[in-house]
């Protein structure tokens, strides 16, 4: 427990729940440690965080309202956001950026430090205006962008993967460069008019990217083995290890005594889960997954959300949810996404994993799980049974996946992120 002064400390973060829990995680090793944390979040997450013991404000609307003003139903709203990195920014952030900036503001009176992620495009702003400390939270290691382990997306093509000599690397900080220019030309003016609404100047940095390296502490939310240091991350980064929170509601996960049975009435199955946004849009994923299941013979629990046709039977349970901390321990292997909520789970839990990224930095994350020797990885699009049985069953059948996976786990159950994030932030404030 910390023996300085309470304080106000105002965590804001956007997306999915793999971005909110990190945060209330954060928030409560903040509170045991006798301060006042105050979450600024979407509406969506406001009632989740408050039943976890903390305040919490919505500064952004509810997904619903930023669907129904792109025109679009759940499903096709999902689907675009998924399919395109460009319109996530332009439809689904920057609309709200001035009314967002404006709450933020509100809710940052009053408080010694103001810790956000990179997506909080008003957090630099309103740092910038209240005079107080901003921390930056990156979760994924790609987030650094760095020249010498650029990012292994889609949306980064441009980059050299292994730059090797001198010639690889200028090769990639010019391109940094170039993609900066093109955000702060198409972008720019919106983010500085919203500075102007604040007295504030126009932005020194090229892009709103890279608030962190302006930041007086950037915190990296997730293990060292997953994300090694990089030589030219922000001054002051320091890399914390997974903050983990996994319960559905916010309040105490109340046992499942259907789930528990299944685990307790035969071999480790295998988990299929799409996290907490690909899941709404899922396609046939699920409906391959237990077709997978049933051609390896292996039982299988599906965490499906709460919209879907399917059933439970026979090996096959569907649930809509269940806390990834007690089940993925118990499981033969893991398939997911690669969002990096669900990875890092998946990681502490020791298992092997099948890896089918949808969108943004979950193929980065995937190229690391493959890359560490715990997982394989296979596109979404081409994720069927027939494709997925045989990598499944190789993550079964070597032993060196397993082994690998066991090894890493041990090494990183142990860390305490949260805590670690917590006594970082502490220390800021007081030396603030």
């Amino acid at each position: 427990m910390s023996t300085s002064p309470m304080r106000k400390i105002v965590l804001t973060t956007v997306g999915t729940l793999g971005d909110l829990h990190p945060f209330i995680a954060i928030g409560l090793a903040l509170k045991r440690r006798g301060h006042h944390p105050v979450l600024a979040v979407a509406k969506d997450h406001v009632a989740k965080a408050r039943a976890a013991g903390l305040d919490a404000v919505a500064v952004l609307p509810s997904f619903d309202t930023i669907r129904e003003r792109m025109g679009l139903g759940e499903d096709d709203a999902v689907k675009r956001v998924m399919a395109d990195q460009t319109y996530l920014l332009e439809q689904v952030l920057l609309p709200w950026l001035e009314s967002s900036t404006a709450a933020l503001d509100e809710v940052v009176d009053g408080a010694s430090v103001l810790v956000g992620s990179l997506f909080v495009f008003g957090a630099p702003i309103i740092a910038e205006k209240r005079r107080v400390p901003l921390i930056s939270v990156i979760l994924q290691p790609m987030a650094i962008l760095s020249v010498h382990t650029p990012p292994k997306t889609p949306d980064f093509w441009m980059l050299i993967q292994a730059p090797g000599g001198p010639i690889g690397v200028r090769w990639n900080r010019l391109a940094y460069g170039f993609i900066r220019k093109i955000l702060r030309h198409r972008y720019g003016r919106k983010i500085d008019e919203v500075r102007a609404s604040h007295g504030l100047g126009p932005a020194s940095d090229p892009s709103m990217f890279d608030v962190s390296r302006e930041s007086a502490l950037t915190l990296c939310c997730y293990s060292p083995l997953f994300g090694p240091p990089q030589k030219d991350a922000p001054a002051n980064t320091e890399i914390v290890g997974f903050p983990v929170y996994d319960s559905q509601a916010g309040d105490a996960a109340t046992p499942d005594p259907e789930l528990e049975a299944f685990l307790a009435d035969g071999p480790p199955p295998l988990v299929f889960t799409l996290g907490s946004f690909a899941v709404y849009a899922p396609g046939d994923f699920y409906e391959e997954a237990a077709a997978t299941a049933r051609l390896l013979g292996a039982r299988a629990v599906l965490l499906t959300g709460d919209k879907t046709r399917l059933r439970s039977g026979g090996d096959i349970l569907v649930r809509a949810y269940a806390p990834h901390s007690m089940l993925f321990p118990r499981a033969a292997a893991i398939i997911h996404h690669g969002g990096i909520g669900t990875t890092g789970q998946a990681l502490r839990a020791g298992k092997p994993q099948l890896v089918v990224p949808h969108m943004g930095d979950q193929s980065d994350n995937a190229h690391r799980i493959r890359k560490m020797g715990i997982g394989l990885v296979l596109k979404a699009r081409r994720f069927t049974a027939r494709r997925a049985a045989p990598l499944i069953a190789s993550l079964l059948g070597e032993s060196a996946f397993r082994a690998e996976a066991e090894r890493i786990g041990a090494l990183i159950a142990p860390e305490e992120g949260a805590e670690a994030a917590a006594i970082a932030i502490e220390r800021l404030v007081t030396r603030s």
